[in-house]
């Protein structure tokens, strides 16, 4: 029997209430004229520890029995999972352990030691920084809690549509794919509260392996991914696959130069800091207006955590 139905998505959102934000839809009057479509922008970038993550990895840790929780958690994470996760684990009082790559921003291992993680850095590919996680959790008997692919955070996740639903019944709501575990837990909200809402998928040329996995019907590792958005160069999980294979519309790719027109767009219109994992749902829909034109579409942005130091550079 499966885990996903309206019943315990609606558990999530209550379980989840006391730690997360309820976060705004805003809209840019002007992008929205750019866009040729009513743009509801869910502001992920403004939830606790900067991205959607938090949903999940708080989840994940209210869904573990008290002797688990003494042993503490771990995770592989570029940096907006494990930020949340160690956000969540402060809050839980559980320890935490981030295995990161080397080149992961320093923006998002300075959140994760300021929430009271420990880092231990690995080489930037996912077959190191899953075999590292492995042989921990080995040593310790820590929890894994996988960034995406595990059904209590893909429950964790469907929390943010279930908000947008809330206060509007769109057409679309476009989110980026990485691991799938955000887009996965917003079409299964659509199927479950909103049939009528569409869900398309965005996700960098430079890291198309989601568009080739459904279109191919298998999962296509993500093998030396080249793009700006860090946070979607990973690859999808078996949770994932199989719900973005059979509920979501399309994936529109975009590359680096639209997303960064993107980014631009909604740090000048709206003064609000996205990172590119975020303007890429924007991008998509720039790029292929005639899909969305006239339309309630909205873009999860899905977190805000830039590393600006290489912009105050003297």
């Amino acid at each position: 029997m499966s885990i996903y139905s309206k019943k315990e998505m609606l558990n999530a959102r209550k379980a989840l209430q006391p730690y997360i934000h309820q976060t705004p839809l805003l809209q840019s009057r002007l992008i929205n004229e750019i866009a040729a479509c009513q743009l509801f922008f869910k502001c992920e970038n403004l939830q606790k520890a900067g991205a959607f993550k938090m949903r999940g990895a708080m989840h994940k840790l209210l869904s573990l029995t008290k002797a688990n929780r003494s042993k503490g958690v771990a995770t592989h994470s570029s940096g907006n999972f494990g930020s949340a996760l160690a956000l969540s684990a402060q809050i839980l009082h559980i320890p935490a352990t981030i295995i990161m790559p080397s080149n992961a921003p320093q923006v998002k291992k300075n959140a994760v030691i300021a929430y009271g993680a420990t880092i231990i850095e690995c080489e930037p590919t996912l077959e190191a920084r899953e075999s590292t996680t492995s042989e921990f959790i080995k040593q310790t008997g820590a929890t894994a809690c996988h960034p995406y692919n595990d059904p209590q955070v893909i429950l964790g996740n469907s929390t943010a549509a279930q908000e947008v639903f809330e206060d509007l019944k769109p057409d679309v709501i476009v989110a980026p794919v990485g691991g799938g575990g955000l887009i996965s837990g917003t079409a299964l909200a659509c199927e479950f509260f909103t049939p009528q809402t569409k869900t398309f998928g965005a996700e960098p040329l430079g890291a198309d392996d989601a568009y080739r996995s459904v279109r191919d019907g298998y999962i296509h590792p993500s093998l030396s991914p080249q793009t700006i958005a860090d946070g979607l160069r990973t690859s999808l999980g078996e949770h994932t696959f199989p719900i973005i294979h059979d509920k979501v519309e399309e994936i529109l790719l975009s590359n680096d130069e639209e997303i960064k027109t993107a980014m631009r767009l909604i740090w000048e219109r709206m003064k609000m800091i996205v990172e590119p994992s975020s303007a890429i749902t924007l991008a998509a829909v720039l790029k292929n207006k005639k899909i969305f034109t006239g339309q309630k579409v909205v873009l999860m942005i899905s977190g805000g955590n830039v590393d600006l130091a290489g912009f105050f550079k003297s």
